[in-house]
C-alpha cells in the first residue's frame, strides 16, 4: 500500500497576531488529513487551551472530548460532551519562556465520509522554568457532513506572531 502526504495550506501568524485561524475549501480529494500546529498565545496564564470548530459553525453542540495529561508530576484526564467545539491541547502562553511554542498535531481519519468523525489530536507544551506537560484527545463529531473547513482559535487572548498551522492531505493507495 502506497501512502502519500501532500500539504494543503500554511498559515504563519503575522505580527499582532490573530484571533483565530481558518482553512476553508478543503479539497475533499483526499483520504485523512493531518495538522502539524506550532503555537503560542498572547495571554499571560500557565497555557493557553487551543480549540477547533468545523465548517465555519461554531454553535454546533455535537462535539465530544475525552483528555489526558501529565507533567511529570500529576496526571489528569476529563471527559466532556454536548461541546461546540474540539479541544486540541494546552499551548504555551506569553508567560512561560520566551519565543518557545507548543507543538500539537491533529489528525482526521475519513474527514469526507457521511459517519461522525473522530479526531485525535496531541500536544506538548513547556516553561523550561518550571514545567514541561503532554495532552492527549480523543474527540467525537456528531455531525454527518464532510469536513470543508476548520477554524482554530485560542480559549483567550490571540494566536502570537510566528505561530504556524500546517494542513496536509493522506491519500491511501
Amino acid at each position: 500500500m502506497t501512502i502519500a502526504i501532500q500539504p494543503i495550506y500554511t498559515q504563519t501568524v503575522g505580527s499582532g497576531g490573530a484571533a483565530s485561524i481558518t482553512f476553508n475549501n478543503i479539497p475533499q480529494t483526499f483520504t485523512d488529513l493531518v495538522l502539524k500546529i506550532s503555537f503560542r498565545g498572547t495571554v499571560a496564564a500557565n497555557g493557553v487551551d487551543l480549540y477547533c470548530y468545523t465548517n465555519n459553525v461554531s454553535n454546533d453542540a455535537s462535539y465530544s472530548t475525552t483528555y489526558m495529561s501529565g507533567n511529570g508530576s500529576a496526571t489528569g484526564s476529563s471527559r466532556a460532551t454536548g461541546l461546540t467545539f474540539f479541544y486540541f491541547g494546552n499551548g504555551d502562553a506569553a508567560s512561560q519562556t520566551a519565543n518557545t511554542f507548543s507543538s500539537h498535531e491533529v489528525y482526521l481519519p475519513n474527514y469526507v465520509n457521511s459517519n461522525f468523525k473522530q479526531i485525535i489530536s496531541d500536544s506538548v507544551n513547556e516553561n523550561n522554568a518550571t514545567i514541561s506537560s503532554q495532552g492527549l484527545q480523543a474527540s467525537l463529531l456528531r455531525n454527518t457532513a464532510a469536513i470543508s473547513a476548520l477554524t482554530l482559535f485560542p480559549a483567550s487572548g490571540n494566536i502570537a506572531q510566528y505561530s504556524t498551522f500546517t494542513l496536509y492531505g493522506i491519500t491511501k493507495g
